[in-house]
Protein backbone atom coordinates (compact mmCIF):
# COMPACT_ATOMS: atom_id res chain seq x y z
CA UNK A 1 0.00 0.00 0.00
CA UNK A 2 1.85 3.20 -1.33
CA UNK A 3 1.03 6.33 0.84
CA UNK A 4 0.25 9.07 -1.25
CA UNK A 5 -0.19 12.19 0.72
CA UNK A 6 -3.63 13.05 1.15
CA UNK A 7 -6.56 13.17 3.48
CA UNK A 8 -9.17 10.24 4.14
CA UNK A 9 -12.55 11.66 4.19
CA UNK A 10 -14.83 8.72 4.13
CA UNK A 11 -13.87 6.59 1.19
CA UNK A 12 -12.36 9.49 -0.65
CA UNK A 13 -8.57 10.50 -0.80
CA UNK A 14 -8.02 13.91 -1.57
CA UNK A 15 -5.07 16.00 -1.61
CA UNK A 16 -5.00 18.90 1.19
CA UNK A 17 -4.86 22.38 0.02
CA UNK A 18 -4.27 24.14 3.02
CA UNK A 19 -0.19 23.86 2.87
CA UNK A 20 1.78 20.84 3.22
CA UNK A 21 4.04 19.02 6.23
CA UNK A 22 6.21 16.26 6.22
CA UNK A 23 7.52 13.15 8.06
CA UNK A 24 10.96 13.46 9.13
CA UNK A 25 13.90 10.97 9.73
CA UNK A 26 14.06 11.42 13.30
CA UNK A 27 18.06 10.20 13.33
CA UNK A 28 18.69 13.31 10.50
CA UNK A 29 15.97 15.36 10.51
CA UNK A 30 15.89 14.89 6.95
CA UNK A 31 12.26 15.54 5.08
CA UNK A 32 10.45 12.30 3.72
CA UNK A 33 8.58 11.80 1.16
CA UNK A 34 5.59 12.01 0.60
CA UNK A 35 4.41 15.93 1.35
CA UNK A 36 1.48 15.40 3.17
CA UNK A 37 -1.56 18.16 2.28
CA UNK A 38 -2.75 20.22 5.17
CA UNK A 39 -6.93 19.97 5.80
CA UNK A 40 -8.93 22.92 5.13
CA UNK A 41 -12.17 24.29 7.12
CA UNK A 42 -14.00 22.53 4.21
CA UNK A 43 -12.58 19.48 4.53
CA UNK A 44 -12.88 19.64 8.48
CA UNK A 45 -16.68 20.64 7.47
CA UNK A 46 -17.05 17.45 5.04
CA UNK A 47 -15.39 15.09 7.46
CA UNK A 48 -17.95 15.86 10.33
CA UNK A 49 -21.04 16.30 7.59
CA UNK A 50 -20.34 12.52 7.11
CA UNK A 51 -19.39 12.01 10.77
CA UNK A 52 -23.30 12.94 11.86
CA UNK A 53 -24.84 11.24 8.72
CA UNK A 54 -23.00 7.73 9.85
CA UNK A 55 -23.79 7.89 13.45
CA UNK A 56 -27.70 6.71 13.84
CA UNK A 57 -27.06 4.18 11.40
CA UNK A 58 -23.92 2.45 12.42
CA UNK A 59 -24.50 2.87 16.96
CA UNK A 60 -27.45 0.44 15.98
CA UNK A 61 -25.68 -2.13 13.74
CA UNK A 62 -25.36 -5.50 15.28
CA UNK A 63 -23.12 -6.12 17.80
CA UNK A 64 -21.61 -8.82 15.85
CA UNK A 65 -21.16 -6.63 12.74
CA UNK A 66 -19.47 -4.29 14.82
CA UNK A 67 -16.79 -6.77 16.21
CA UNK A 68 -16.05 -8.45 13.21
CA UNK A 69 -15.46 -4.45 11.70
CA UNK A 70 -12.89 -3.96 14.43
CA UNK A 71 -10.83 -6.95 13.39
CA UNK A 72 -10.82 -6.50 10.44
CA UNK A 73 -8.76 -3.06 11.27
CA UNK A 74 -6.78 -5.37 12.99
CA UNK A 75 -6.02 -8.05 10.38
CA UNK A 76 -5.69 -4.89 8.01
CA UNK A 77 -2.82 -3.71 10.11
CA UNK A 78 -1.20 -6.45 10.15
CA UNK A 79 -1.64 -7.01 6.36
CA UNK A 80 0.74 -3.67 6.12
CA UNK A 81 3.93 -5.63 7.31
CA UNK A 82 6.74 -4.72 6.93
CA UNK A 83 5.90 -1.49 5.07
CA UNK A 84 4.28 0.27 8.14
CA UNK A 85 7.21 -0.96 10.39
CA UNK A 86 10.03 0.41 8.54
CA UNK A 87 8.20 3.68 7.70
CA UNK A 88 7.42 4.08 11.55
CA UNK A 89 10.94 3.24 12.49
CA UNK A 90 11.89 6.21 10.13
CA UNK A 91 9.66 8.88 11.17
CA UNK A 92 9.88 8.12 15.00
CA UNK A 93 13.12 6.64 15.58
CA UNK A 94 11.91 3.95 17.75
CA UNK A 95 13.66 0.31 17.27
CA UNK A 96 12.01 -1.92 15.07
CA UNK A 97 11.09 -4.27 18.25
CA UNK A 98 9.48 -1.56 19.97
CA UNK A 99 7.62 -0.92 16.88
CA UNK A 100 6.72 -4.06 16.55
CA UNK A 101 5.56 -4.77 20.22
CA UNK A 102 3.73 -1.83 19.81
CA UNK A 103 1.55 -3.19 16.65
CA UNK A 104 0.86 -6.17 18.54
CA UNK A 105 -0.85 -4.06 21.37
CA UNK A 106 -2.74 -2.18 19.05
CA UNK A 107 -3.95 -4.94 17.35
CA UNK A 108 -4.40 -6.37 20.71
CA UNK A 109 -6.64 -3.67 21.89
CA UNK A 110 -8.85 -3.93 18.81
CA UNK A 111 -9.43 -7.75 19.45
CA UNK A 112 -10.03 -6.99 22.56
CA UNK A 113 -12.76 -4.27 22.30
CA UNK A 114 -14.20 -6.32 19.48
CA UNK A 115 -14.60 -9.36 22.93
CA UNK A 116 -16.32 -6.88 24.52
CA UNK A 117 -18.70 -5.52 21.83
CA UNK A 118 -19.74 -9.67 21.20
CA UNK A 119 -20.49 -9.98 25.07
CA UNK A 120 -22.44 -6.89 25.58
CA UNK A 121 -21.93 -6.09 29.31
CA UNK A 122 -21.09 -2.82 28.08
CA UNK A 123 -24.72 -1.97 27.25
CA UNK A 124 -25.19 -2.07 31.04
CA UNK A 125 -29.01 -3.13 30.29
CA UNK A 126 -31.20 -3.01 33.70
CA UNK A 127 -34.88 -4.02 33.60
CA UNK A 128 -37.35 -3.04 36.35
CA UNK A 129 -40.85 -4.52 34.88
CA UNK A 130 -43.97 -3.08 35.82
CA UNK A 131 -45.70 -3.82 38.63
CA UNK A 132 -49.04 -2.63 37.83
CA UNK A 133 -50.75 -4.04 40.98
CA UNK A 134 -48.70 -2.39 43.90
CA UNK A 135 -50.29 -0.23 46.19
CA UNK A 136 -50.80 2.86 46.86
CA UNK A 137 -49.19 3.77 43.31
CA UNK A 138 -48.39 1.31 40.52
CA UNK A 139 -44.47 0.95 39.27
CA UNK A 140 -43.70 2.07 35.90
CA UNK A 141 -41.94 0.02 33.94
CA UNK A 142 -38.18 0.94 33.16
CA UNK A 143 -35.78 -0.49 30.64
CA UNK A 144 -31.68 0.79 30.39
CA UNK A 145 -29.00 0.63 27.80
CA UNK A 146 -26.28 2.55 27.36
CA UNK A 147 -26.16 3.84 23.48
CA UNK A 148 -22.96 5.90 22.11
CA UNK A 149 -22.17 9.42 22.57
CA UNK A 150 -21.65 10.44 19.34
CA UNK A 151 -18.46 11.50 16.28
CA UNK A 152 -15.28 11.62 18.28
CA UNK A 153 -12.13 13.72 17.50
CA UNK A 154 -9.24 11.61 17.83
CA UNK A 155 -5.35 13.56 18.45
CA UNK A 156 -2.61 11.46 17.55
CA UNK A 157 0.30 10.83 19.83
CA UNK A 158 3.67 11.44 19.03
CA UNK A 159 5.33 8.67 21.40
CA UNK A 160 2.57 5.79 20.74
CA UNK A 161 2.73 6.24 16.74
CA UNK A 162 0.84 3.16 16.72
CA UNK A 163 -0.92 2.24 20.23
CA UNK A 164 -2.09 5.95 20.91
CA UNK A 165 -2.96 7.24 17.52
CA UNK A 166 -5.39 6.35 14.81
CA UNK A 167 -6.21 2.91 15.22
CA UNK A 168 -4.81 3.31 18.68
CA UNK A 169 -7.23 2.75 22.10
CA UNK A 170 -8.57 6.18 21.36
CA UNK A 171 -10.47 5.21 18.33
CA UNK A 172 -10.57 1.35 19.05
CA UNK A 173 -12.53 2.28 22.33
CA UNK A 174 -15.02 4.79 20.44
CA UNK A 175 -15.58 2.44 17.68
CA UNK A 176 -16.74 -0.14 19.75
CA UNK A 177 -19.18 2.04 21.36
CA UNK A 178 -20.83 2.96 18.32
CA UNK A 179 -18.91 6.33 17.59
CA UNK A 180 -17.99 7.13 14.46
CA UNK A 181 -14.11 8.92 14.46
CA UNK A 182 -12.06 11.67 13.13
CA UNK A 183 -8.34 11.12 13.74
CA UNK A 184 -6.04 14.70 13.64
CA UNK A 185 -2.88 12.45 12.36
CA UNK A 186 0.05 13.68 14.55
CA UNK A 187 2.68 15.75 12.30
CA UNK A 188 5.62 13.50 14.01
CA UNK A 189 4.42 10.44 12.09
CA UNK A 190 2.06 11.57 8.47
CA UNK A 191 3.02 8.46 6.71
CA UNK A 192 2.64 5.52 9.48
CA UNK A 193 -1.16 7.70 10.35
CA UNK A 194 -1.50 7.31 6.17
CA UNK A 195 -1.10 3.55 6.63
CA UNK A 196 -3.02 2.81 9.64
CA UNK A 197 -5.55 5.07 7.97
CA UNK A 198 -5.89 3.10 5.16
CA UNK A 199 -6.45 -0.09 6.95
CA UNK A 200 -9.63 1.24 8.69
CA UNK A 201 -11.19 3.03 5.57
CA UNK A 202 -10.79 -0.46 4.34
CA UNK A 203 -12.48 -2.16 6.59
CA UNK A 204 -15.73 0.32 6.75
CA UNK A 205 -15.60 -0.18 2.91
CA UNK A 206 -15.77 -4.29 3.25
CA UNK A 207 -18.43 -3.78 6.01
CA UNK A 208 -20.67 -2.21 4.51
CA UNK A 209 -20.48 0.98 6.89
CA UNK A 210 -21.58 4.41 6.25
CA UNK A 211 -18.66 6.34 4.78
CA UNK A 212 -18.63 8.54 7.58
CA UNK A 213 -17.57 6.30 10.19
CA UNK A 214 -14.04 7.17 9.32
CA UNK A 215 -12.00 10.07 8.43
CA UNK A 216 -8.09 11.27 8.81
CA UNK A 217 -7.38 14.89 8.55
CA UNK A 218 -3.38 16.17 8.65
CA UNK A 219 -2.99 19.93 10.36
CA UNK A 220 -0.32 21.93 9.48
CA UNK A 221 -1.33 24.15 11.88
CA UNK A 222 -3.62 24.51 14.68
CA UNK A 223 -7.14 25.06 12.79
CA UNK A 224 -7.64 21.74 12.28
CA UNK A 225 -7.13 20.41 15.74
CA UNK A 226 -9.41 23.07 17.44
CA UNK A 227 -11.89 23.09 14.51
CA UNK A 228 -12.65 20.04 15.66
CA UNK A 229 -12.99 20.68 19.21
CA UNK A 230 -15.09 23.59 18.64
CA UNK A 231 -17.40 21.52 15.89
CA UNK A 232 -21.04 20.72 16.94
CA UNK A 233 -20.66 17.96 15.69
CA UNK A 234 -17.93 16.43 17.62
CA UNK A 235 -19.28 15.08 20.81
CA UNK A 236 -16.03 14.20 23.04
CA UNK A 237 -12.87 14.47 22.14
CA UNK A 238 -9.84 11.99 22.89
CA UNK A 239 -6.31 12.85 23.16
CA UNK A 240 -2.80 12.08 24.46
CA UNK A 241 -0.36 14.70 24.63
CA UNK A 242 0.88 18.13 26.33
CA UNK A 243 -0.38 19.57 29.07
CA UNK A 244 -0.31 23.31 27.58
CA UNK A 245 -2.05 21.36 24.39
CA UNK A 246 -4.23 19.41 26.57
CA UNK A 247 -5.64 22.07 28.39
CA UNK A 248 -5.92 24.49 25.37
CA UNK A 249 -8.76 21.67 23.60
CA UNK A 250 -10.66 21.80 27.39
CA UNK A 251 -10.96 25.31 27.42
CA UNK A 252 -12.31 25.19 23.72
CA UNK A 253 -14.98 22.10 24.44
CA UNK A 254 -15.87 24.29 27.11
CA UNK A 255 -16.75 27.21 25.79
CA UNK A 256 -18.97 25.82 23.06
CA UNK A 257 -22.48 26.52 23.07
CA UNK A 258 -23.20 22.35 23.81
CA UNK A 259 -19.99 21.77 26.41
CA UNK A 260 -18.38 17.98 25.32
CA UNK A 261 -16.20 16.12 27.09
CA UNK A 262 -11.94 15.87 26.56
CA UNK A 263 -10.51 12.91 27.67
CA UNK A 264 -6.77 13.95 28.23
CA UNK A 265 -3.89 12.25 28.84
CA UNK A 266 -1.05 14.98 29.39
CA UNK A 267 1.44 15.14 32.67
CA UNK A 268 2.65 12.82 34.72
CA UNK A 269 6.20 12.01 36.80
CA UNK A 270 5.15 8.56 37.88
CA UNK A 271 6.67 8.69 41.62
CA UNK A 272 8.43 5.80 42.65
CA UNK A 273 8.60 4.92 46.68
CA UNK A 274 11.47 3.48 48.04
CA UNK A 275 10.71 2.22 51.49
CA UNK A 276 13.53 2.19 54.24
CA UNK A 277 13.37 -1.70 54.42
CA UNK A 278 13.10 -2.51 50.50
CA UNK A 279 16.18 -0.28 50.11
CA UNK A 280 18.11 -1.68 52.75
CA UNK A 281 17.75 -5.33 51.14
CA UNK A 282 17.69 -4.83 47.81
CA UNK A 283 18.51 -1.34 47.03
CA UNK A 284 21.20 -2.35 44.18
CA UNK A 285 19.33 -4.26 42.65
CA UNK A 286 16.26 -2.05 42.22
CA UNK A 287 18.58 0.66 41.02
CA UNK A 288 19.34 -1.36 37.81
CA UNK A 289 15.69 -1.83 36.80
CA UNK A 290 14.75 1.67 37.84
CA UNK A 291 17.74 2.73 35.04
CA UNK A 292 16.23 0.48 32.81
CA UNK A 293 13.00 1.83 32.81
CA UNK A 294 14.24 5.12 32.59
CA UNK A 295 15.74 5.11 29.60
CA UNK A 296 13.42 2.38 28.14
CA UNK A 297 12.09 4.21 24.55
CA UNK A 298 14.71 7.44 25.66
CA UNK A 299 12.23 7.89 28.31
CA UNK A 300 9.46 8.91 26.14
CA UNK A 301 6.61 6.89 28.21
CA UNK A 302 4.15 8.44 29.24
CA UNK A 303 4.80 6.07 32.57
CA UNK A 304 8.01 7.13 32.92
CA UNK A 305 9.75 7.05 36.17
CA UNK A 306 10.51 10.64 36.61
CA UNK A 307 10.88 10.99 40.72
CA UNK A 308 11.86 9.19 43.20
CA UNK A 309 11.21 9.76 47.09
CA UNK A 310 12.83 8.30 49.91
CA UNK A 311 14.11 8.38 53.44
CA UNK A 312 17.93 9.58 53.32
CA UNK A 313 21.05 7.85 54.79
CA UNK A 314 23.02 4.99 54.20
CA UNK A 315 20.84 2.90 52.23
CA UNK A 316 19.51 5.40 49.72
CA UNK A 317 23.16 6.79 49.14
CA UNK A 318 24.52 2.90 48.42
CA UNK A 319 20.69 2.62 45.43
CA UNK A 320 22.09 6.17 44.30
CA UNK A 321 26.02 5.07 43.66
CA UNK A 322 24.74 1.79 41.62
CA UNK A 323 22.33 3.97 39.51
CA UNK A 324 24.58 6.06 39.00
CA UNK A 325 27.54 3.15 37.86
CA UNK A 326 24.18 2.05 35.84
CA UNK A 327 23.44 5.44 34.30
CA UNK A 328 26.65 5.91 33.03
CA UNK A 329 26.80 2.63 30.79
CA UNK A 330 23.48 3.95 28.73
CA UNK A 331 23.43 4.78 25.71
CA UNK A 332 21.82 7.37 24.11
CA UNK A 333 18.73 6.91 22.15
CA UNK A 334 16.65 9.08 19.51
CA UNK A 335 14.06 10.99 20.40
CA UNK A 336 10.53 11.64 18.72
CA UNK A 337 11.13 14.75 16.86
CA UNK A 338 13.93 17.23 17.44
CA UNK A 339 11.23 19.82 19.21
CA UNK A 340 10.95 16.87 21.95
CA UNK A 341 14.53 16.56 21.84
CA UNK A 342 15.04 20.62 22.19
CA UNK A 343 12.45 19.88 25.12
CA UNK A 344 14.25 18.04 26.60
CA UNK A 345 17.33 19.31 26.65
CA UNK A 346 15.99 22.99 28.20
CA UNK A 347 14.51 20.71 31.10
CA UNK A 348 17.99 18.76 32.15
CA UNK A 349 19.17 22.42 31.73
CA UNK A 350 16.93 23.46 33.97
CA UNK A 351 17.69 20.79 36.33
CA UNK A 352 21.42 21.27 36.04
CA UNK A 353 21.03 24.80 36.66
CA UNK A 354 19.28 24.76 39.84
CA UNK A 355 20.96 25.80 43.08
CA UNK A 356 19.31 23.08 45.25
CA UNK A 357 19.66 20.28 42.74
CA UNK A 358 23.07 17.93 42.91
CA UNK A 359 23.85 16.23 39.51
CA UNK A 360 24.20 12.43 40.53
CA UNK A 361 25.46 11.14 37.24
CA UNK A 362 24.55 11.18 33.19
CA UNK A 363 24.47 8.53 30.59
CA UNK A 364 26.48 8.05 27.51
CA UNK A 365 26.87 11.11 25.31
CA UNK A 366 25.14 10.79 21.50
CA UNK A 367 24.69 12.23 18.27
CA UNK A 368 22.13 14.98 16.77
CA UNK A 369 18.67 14.17 18.61
CA UNK A 370 20.00 11.45 20.74
CA UNK A 371 18.57 11.99 24.64
CA UNK A 372 21.29 11.80 27.34
CA UNK A 373 20.27 10.19 30.75
CA UNK A 374 21.08 12.14 33.55
CA UNK A 375 20.02 11.71 37.39
CA UNK A 376 19.66 14.27 39.85
CA UNK A 377 19.02 14.77 43.52
CA UNK A 378 17.63 17.42 45.83
CA UNK A 379 16.06 17.94 49.31
CA UNK A 380 12.51 17.20 50.00
CA UNK A 381 12.56 20.98 52.05
CA UNK A 382 13.84 22.22 48.23
CA UNK A 383 11.10 20.23 46.33
CA UNK A 384 8.17 21.14 48.40
CA UNK A 385 9.37 24.81 48.14
CA UNK A 386 9.72 24.70 44.26
CA UNK A 387 6.58 24.22 42.12
CA UNK A 388 8.97 24.05 39.13
CA UNK A 389 10.88 20.71 40.52
CA UNK A 390 7.52 19.04 40.46
CA UNK A 391 7.93 19.20 36.43
CA UNK A 392 8.01 16.40 34.08
CA UNK A 393 10.74 16.55 31.93
CA UNK A 394 9.70 14.13 29.49
CA UNK A 395 12.39 12.03 28.48
CA UNK A 396 15.28 9.97 30.31
CA UNK A 397 15.78 12.01 33.22
CA UNK A 398 14.84 11.62 36.70
CA UNK A 399 15.17 13.33 40.51
CA UNK A 400 15.72 11.81 43.86
CA UNK A 401 13.85 14.11 46.91
CA UNK A 402 16.03 12.77 49.36
CA UNK A 403 13.20 13.34 53.06
CA UNK A 404 14.63 13.62 56.23
CA UNK A 405 12.34 11.02 57.81
CA UNK A 406 8.82 9.33 57.49
CA UNK A 407 6.89 12.64 58.19
CA UNK A 408 8.71 14.48 55.47
CA UNK A 409 8.28 11.66 52.86
CA UNK A 410 4.42 12.04 53.58
CA UNK A 411 4.87 15.56 53.02
CA UNK A 412 6.19 14.90 49.94
CA UNK A 413 3.73 12.41 48.81
CA UNK A 414 0.70 14.60 49.74
CA UNK A 415 2.48 17.63 47.57
CA UNK A 416 2.28 15.73 44.47
CA UNK A 417 -0.16 16.59 41.34
CA UNK A 418 -2.22 13.55 40.14
CA UNK A 419 -0.40 11.08 38.21
CA UNK A 420 -0.57 8.01 35.93
CA UNK A 421 1.32 5.60 38.39
CA UNK A 422 2.72 5.43 41.86
CA UNK A 423 4.99 2.75 42.24
CA UNK A 424 6.37 1.21 45.85
CA UNK A 425 9.04 -0.73 46.56
CA UNK A 426 8.52 -2.77 49.52
CA UNK A 427 9.34 -5.32 51.87
CA UNK A 428 7.10 -7.44 54.20
CA UNK A 429 8.77 -4.90 57.01
CA UNK A 430 7.14 -1.78 55.21
CA UNK A 431 3.80 -2.76 55.07
CA UNK A 432 2.84 -0.46 58.26
CA UNK A 433 4.20 2.56 56.63
CA UNK A 434 2.88 1.79 53.72
CA UNK A 435 -1.14 1.15 54.57
CA UNK A 436 -0.86 4.64 56.44
CA UNK A 437 0.15 6.11 52.83
CA UNK A 438 -2.41 4.02 51.21
CA UNK A 439 -5.54 6.73 50.98
CA UNK A 440 -2.73 9.27 49.78
CA UNK A 441 -1.18 7.50 47.39
CA UNK A 442 -5.02 6.23 46.00
CA UNK A 443 -6.04 10.00 45.69
CA UNK A 444 -2.90 10.74 43.55
CA UNK A 445 -2.38 8.27 41.03
CA UNK A 446 -4.79 6.24 38.65
CA UNK A 447 -2.68 3.13 39.43
CA UNK A 448 -0.30 1.77 42.19
CA UNK A 449 2.41 -0.57 41.40
CA UNK A 450 4.21 -2.63 44.12
CA UNK A 451 7.95 -4.24 43.71
CA UNK A 452 8.31 -2.34 39.60
CA UNK A 453 8.13 0.58 37.67
CA UNK A 454 4.77 1.86 35.50
CA UNK A 455 6.38 1.22 32.00
CA UNK A 456 4.77 -1.09 30.23
CA UNK A 457 0.93 -1.07 30.54
CA UNK A 458 -1.19 -4.21 30.27
CA UNK A 459 -4.57 -4.26 28.18
CA UNK A 460 -6.72 -5.52 29.98
CA UNK A 461 -10.52 -5.52 32.28
CA UNK A 462 -8.72 -4.22 35.43
CA UNK A 463 -5.96 -1.57 34.08
CA UNK A 464 -6.32 2.05 34.94
CA UNK A 465 -4.26 4.28 32.37
CA UNK A 466 -5.50 7.70 34.04
CA UNK A 467 -5.35 9.70 37.20
CA UNK A 468 -6.28 13.23 38.60
CA UNK A 469 -5.25 16.37 36.88
CA UNK A 470 -2.85 16.64 35.15
CA UNK A 471 -2.43 13.21 34.79
CA UNK A 472 -5.43 13.22 33.16
CA UNK A 473 -8.84 15.72 32.30
CA UNK A 474 -11.37 13.33 33.97
CA UNK A 475 -9.96 11.08 36.81
CA UNK A 476 -13.15 9.01 36.27
CA UNK A 477 -12.38 6.85 33.27
CA UNK A 478 -9.20 5.25 31.63
CA UNK A 479 -7.62 5.29 28.02
CA UNK A 480 -6.44 1.70 28.21
CA UNK A 481 -8.35 -1.46 29.24
CA UNK A 482 -11.75 -2.40 28.33
CA UNK A 483 -13.52 0.09 30.50
CA UNK A 484 -12.02 2.84 28.47
CA UNK A 485 -15.41 2.60 26.05
CA UNK A 486 -17.40 4.24 29.22
CA UNK A 487 -15.82 7.39 28.12
CA UNK A 488 -17.86 7.29 24.87
CA UNK A 489 -21.34 6.02 26.20
CA UNK A 490 -23.97 7.71 27.55
CA UNK A 491 -27.36 6.25 29.60
CA UNK A 492 -31.06 6.22 27.97
CA UNK A 493 -33.46 5.44 30.03
CA UNK A 494 -37.25 3.85 28.35
CA UNK A 495 -40.39 4.33 30.45
CA UNK A 496 -43.46 2.61 29.63
CA UNK A 497 -42.65 2.30 25.43
CA UNK A 498 -44.43 -0.45 24.39
CA UNK A 499 -42.99 -3.58 23.21
CA UNK A 500 -42.87 -3.39 19.45
CA UNK A 501 -40.54 -0.28 19.78
CA UNK A 502 -38.25 -1.69 22.65
CA UNK A 503 -34.62 -1.59 21.33
CA UNK A 504 -33.36 -5.57 21.20
CA UNK A 505 -31.29 -5.04 24.14
CA UNK A 506 -34.38 -4.18 26.36
CA UNK A 507 -36.65 -6.84 24.43
CA UNK A 508 -38.71 -9.36 26.87
CA UNK A 509 -36.96 -13.20 26.25
CA UNK A 510 -33.34 -10.96 25.38
CA UNK A 511 -33.09 -11.93 21.95
CA UNK A 512 -29.79 -10.28 21.84
CA UNK A 513 -28.88 -12.96 24.97
CA UNK A 514 -26.95 -9.31 26.32
CA UNK A 515 -25.91 -9.54 30.57
CA UNK A 516 -28.88 -7.96 31.94
CA UNK A 517 -29.74 -6.77 35.29
CA UNK A 518 -33.55 -7.36 36.18
CA UNK A 519 -34.99 -5.56 39.45
CA UNK A 520 -31.57 -5.20 40.68
CA UNK A 521 -30.03 -8.74 40.47
CA UNK A 522 -27.14 -10.07 39.13
CA UNK A 523 -26.64 -9.34 35.67
CA UNK A 524 -26.81 -12.61 33.39
CA UNK A 525 -27.88 -13.63 29.80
Amino acid sequence: MSMTGQLLIGQRACRGENGELRGLDAATGKALEPAFGGASLADLDRACELAEAAFDDYRERPLERRAAFLESIASNILALGDELIERCVQETGLPRGRIEGERGRTVGQLRLFAEVVRQGSFLDVRIDPAQPERTPLPKVDLRLRNIAIGPVAVFGASNFPLAFSVAGGDTASALAAGCPVIVKAHSAHPGTSELVGRAIQQAVSIYGLPEGVFSLLFDTGRSIGQGLVADRRIKAVGFTGSRTGGVALMKIAAGREEPIPVYAEMSSINPVLLMPHALEERGTQIAGGFVTSLTLGAGQFCTNPGLILAIDGPALHLFEGAAVDALKKAAANTMLTPGIHSSYCQGVERLLAHAEVVTLGQGLEGDRYQARAALFATSARAFLQCLALREEVFGPASLIVRCADEAELKQAVSALEGQLTIALHISEADYPQVRALLPTLENKAGRLLVNGFGTGVEVGHAMVHGGPFPATSDTRTTSVGSLAINRFLRPVSYQDLPAALLPQELADGNPLSVPRRVNGGPAHD
